[in-house]
């Protein structure tokens, strides 16, 4: 059990000002550092009912772990600092030993909705500078709110490096796949189901010029990357779609003739039992088909559903049961606010139903004392920063605003961590002074996955992903 003696490991002042902040570790050739994302402004959704214009820019910095500053880069005003408009990711592409970062620029700062003007970025991860810039693949035409969903990814097929761009999430999508020399490997579009679910806003959707439509699941708002098969070649999860990085190609869509909508949550899960990945989604989009929340094999068979109806706003797994078991969560959305829910607990590998005997949902898995079971820390509704275990009883509050990005052991410290930051710039890595890892900890630590999870703390929504390992 953790022993609650909860506290800040490092302690900077970095801004002025930090209105949102994603932190993701970047491996160097002589030490890790963390990168720090952050802007005076919350965060830009594309949404219009979410988007403000922007009064500040996106920086990137580099922090040493010890706290110190290593480089800062301003991306400048043609950036929205956004998670949808400029996903970050560090990927050792180049093959050199140190990952670089990967991120969304513009060539046109005056007019950050040139679409025509937006680059893929590399920027070098030991100096801050830019070092090369290639065209944004094309957006998928309509809405803003539909268009401006970008995601960086990667991963690897034997021992060659692919990254990976993708845009849209709710109706038309794109996907592109990318080899170390910059050529492109493959590329894949995914019309609408549905033509008349979005009606574009000037222009035609895909769906109309093609006279094509597309059958199954939209995107996540996470885009986890594994080797479901241990084969050595890694896939990627575009919504219920397990998509070959090697090809492209899409291996099996989940309920294909079924289920056509948007889930919130795609979270794979390694069940040890079984030695085996299974898959744990949430379906948000408001339809009719049920079940609202579905688990899957590695060969994309149901193997458990539940919830008939409703709007299944976030879940996780996490290592909840009395041996390190996973147990799943989802929510289910009660009013637009998003504050009232109604709150699920099932046995992950079953789907049996677990009661809920304490607030889980705004909740992120991380393992603090390093025990291999997971705690659970609040994000937001009035419990922002609050720490339990798994059983429920109060750890602690941390000081400020738990960042927008993946608990994970950040620091060479036994345990996990957690990121806050403050609206006067400090930031704090928080965790456990007595934490020792476990055989289970290391275990996990050590696992291909843990670190493919890491670094995609920057892009979408990916905060939940290790809590499935």
């Amino acid at each position: 059990m953790a022993t609650g003696d909860i506290r800040p490991l490092l302690d900077t002042r970095v801004a002025d000002g930090i209105g949102q902040l994603r932190v993701v570790p970047v491996a160097l050739p002589d030490e890790d550092a963390l990168l720090l994302v952050h802007s005076e402004d919350g965060n830009h959704d594309p949404a219009p009912n979410h988007f403000g214009f922007p009064e500040d820019t996106l920086t990137l910095t580099l922090l040493d772990v010890d706290g110190t500053v290593r480089w800062e880069t301003d991306l400048g005003k043609g950036v929205v600092p956004g998670v949808w408009f400029c996903p970050v990711y560090p990927f050792d592409l180049d093959g050199n030993g140190a990952e670089e970062i990967w991120c969304l620029t513009t060539a046109d700062p005056d007019h950050q909705f040139n679409t025509t003007a937006h680059r893929l970025t590399r920027v070098e991860a030991a100096t801050g500078e830019i070092s090369g810039r290639w065209d944004w693949p094309r957006y998928p035409p309509g809405r803003q709110s539909l268009k401006f969903r970008n995601f960086i990814l990667g991963g690897r097929v034997g021992d060659d490096p692919v990254l990976v761009t993708a845009q849209g999430t709710y109706a038309d999508m794109s996907l592109q796949g990318w080899n170390a020399d910059m050529s492109r490997r493959w590329s894949v579009e995914i019309p609408a189901h549905d033509p008349d679910f979005f009606e574009p806003i000037g222009g035609r959707d895909w769906t109309v010029e093609t006279g094509q439509t597309a059958p199954g699941a939209r995107g996540s708002h996470m885009c986890p990357v594994l080797d479901i098969d241990d084969d050595g070649d890694d896939e990627l999860l575009w919504g219920e779609r397990l998509i070959e990085l090697d090809t492209g190609e899409e291996r099996w869509c989940a309920d294909r003739d079924t289920w056509f909508g948007h889930s919130d949550v795609v979270q794979p899960t390694y069940d040890r039992e079984r030695d085996a990945w299974t898959i744990f989604t949430c379906r948000e989009s408001y339809t009719d088909v049920a079940p609202r929340v579905a688990a899957y094999d590695a060969d994309g068979e149901r193997l458990w559903g539940d919830v008939d109806e409703g709007h299944m706003h976030v879940g996780w797994t996490a290592r909840l049961g009395p041996d390190g078991d996973h147990v799943a969560m989802a929510g289910r959305n009660k009013q637009a606010a998003y504050e009232e829910m109604d709150e699920f607990l099932w046995d992950a590998a079953t789907g049996t139903p677990r009661e809920v005997e304490y607030p889980v949902y705004s909740t992120v898995p991380v393992d603090l004392d390093g025990d291999g079971r997971h705690e659970l820390v609040s994000r937001m509704f009035g419990r922002e920063g609050r720490v339990v275990d798994r059983h429920g009883d109060h750890l602690g509050t941390l000081e400020g605003h738990v960042a927008h990005s993946q608990p994970s052991k950040l620091l060479d410290h036994p345990g996990e961590q957690v990121v806050t930051y403050t609206d006067g710039g400090r930031v704090r890595v928080w965790g456990d002074r007595d934490a020792e890892d476990s055989a289970a900890a290391r275990e996990r630590y050590a696992h291909p996955y843990y670190r493919k999870s890491q670094r995609l703390s920057a892009v979408g929504y990916n905060w939940r992903n290790l809590g499935g390992l």
